[in-house]
């Protein structure tokens, strides 16, 4: 396989909403999910009438790099612009602002694409997602990529997505960022994040009993993560199928993203092309 599709893809500033700068790093996150979606539906574009896009956390979709005089399109655009498009696109996004800063933008580039935008928390509009996949009848595979900023996806979501036909996710797991500096606040028991985010009330027994120690909050919640994804069917792999991303200029290990697929030729592409997309490392 030749990298023919380039996923970082520089824009000029059109005068609409910009979130807050990121990270160079998050050029990791955009080349893999580009490439996934290239080779997901050079793949199979044969194989299935639909094949569908769904951004639970889509944003505005001009991104600024901190640090550099430079604004990238990121995951949601990224889709609409690889030369073997989905079928379908399906964006979700909360803030109102942002999701119609993406529509002015999608519409204006990709007018003949077939798309739909969902403004809400995913959590609780998920089963509008699920409805509009449903539609599409038995000939349909979906590709879910899930990019939130912290914590706030609750498995529930997942796992509702993941029984709406043959789905694959790329799910970025933000538990260096986010569960590891705030394990003394998900610890209490008036703290739901982490019960939600792993479906898993009773995770404290494990900790209080001293079975796992708090240095290991990480790991634990990780493969808990894979435990919930196993029970849904998909093969759960741990070489290749969750690199790491870090912030090589501050030193910090920040996320990794989590690829899950039912499909061993799922995890067989999504392994091929890191060797184009992202310098392989591991998490533990």
């Amino acid at each position: 396989m030749s990298r023919k599709f380039n996923p970082i893809i520089q824009v000029e500033n059109d005068g609409f909403k910009l979130p807050e700068p990121v990270g160079s790093w998050s050029e990791k996150k955009y080349s893999l999910m580009g490439g996934y979606c290239e080779i997901f539906n050079a793949g199979i574009k044969n194989k299935f009438t639909n094949r569908v896009y769904v951004d639970l956390f889509a944003g505005a979709e001009y991104v600024p790099i901190k640090g550099k005089n430079k604004i990238l399109k990121s995951s949601a655009l990224i889709s609409l612009s690889i030369p073997t498009p989905f079928t379908k696109y399906i964006f979700c996004e909360m803030e109102q602002e942002k999701i119609s800063a993406l529509e002015i933008r999608a519409r204006r580039e990709h007018p003949e694409k077939d798309i739909l935008f969902m403004q809400g928390d995913s959590n609780e509009i998920v089963t509008n997602v699920i409805e509009e996949i449903r539609k599409l009848g038995s000939s349909t595979i979906s590709f879910c990529f899930v990019d939130p900023f912290s914590l706030n996806l609750h498995f529930e979501t997942i796992e509702k997505i993941s029984k709406v036909g043959k789905v694959d996710f790329l799910i970025l797991l933000a538990l260096m960022m986010n569960a590891n500096r705030n394990l003394h606040n998900f610890i209490t028991e008036e703290s739901k994040v982490i019960d939600l985010y792993i479906k898993k009330a009773d995770w404290r027994d494990s900790f209080k009993k001293g079975e796992t120690r708090k240095e290991e909050f990480i790991k634990f919640i990780a493969d808990t993560y894979d435990e919930n994804m196993k029970k849904l069917g998909y093969k759960v792999k741990n070489e290749g199928l969750k690199p790491k991303v870090d912030a090589d200029e501050y030193n910090l290990s920040l996320y990794y993203l989590a690829f899950y697929s039912k499909n061993p030729l799922g995890n067989k592409f999504f392994s091929e092309i890191q060797k184009y997309h992202i310098d392989q490392q591991t998490l533990f």
